[in-house]
C-alpha cells in the first residue's frame, strides 16, 4: 500500500481538513478522495463520503479497523514529509 497523491492544504485555512490524498492497494487499485484531518488528539484519516438523502453524510470507503489504522499511519508519515 502506498500514498501516490497528497495536497496538503493552506494552514490559513479555517477547515480542520489538512490534507487530501489518494493510496494505491498491492494490486493497484487507487482509492481516491481520502482526508487527512487535525483533530483534538492529533491528525486522523477520512474516508471519501457522500451526502445522502436524509441529510446526512456516510462513507464511500468501508476499511477494516487494522487497514485503517495502518493507512492513518502511512499518510500521517507522509503528510510529515510532505510538510518539511
Amino acid at each position: 500500500m502506498k500514498i501516490i497523491r497528497m495536497n496538503l492544504l493552506d494552514g490559513n485555512s479555517r477547515s480542520k481538513t489538512a490534507a487530501f490524498f489518494d493510496f494505491q492497494t498491492p494490486d493497484e487499485i487507487t482509492i481516491k478522495g481520502f482526508r487527512l484531518v487535525n483533530g483534538s488528539n492529533g491528525l486522523f484519516i477520512s474516508a471519501p463520503d457522500s451526502k445522502g438523502k436524509d441529510g446526512k453524510y456516510y462513507e464511500s470507503v468501508l476499511l477494516p479497523k487494522e487497514l485503517k489504522k495502518k493507512l492513518e499511519k502511512l499518510a500521517v508519515d507522509e503528510y510529515n514529509k510532505s510538510k518539511s
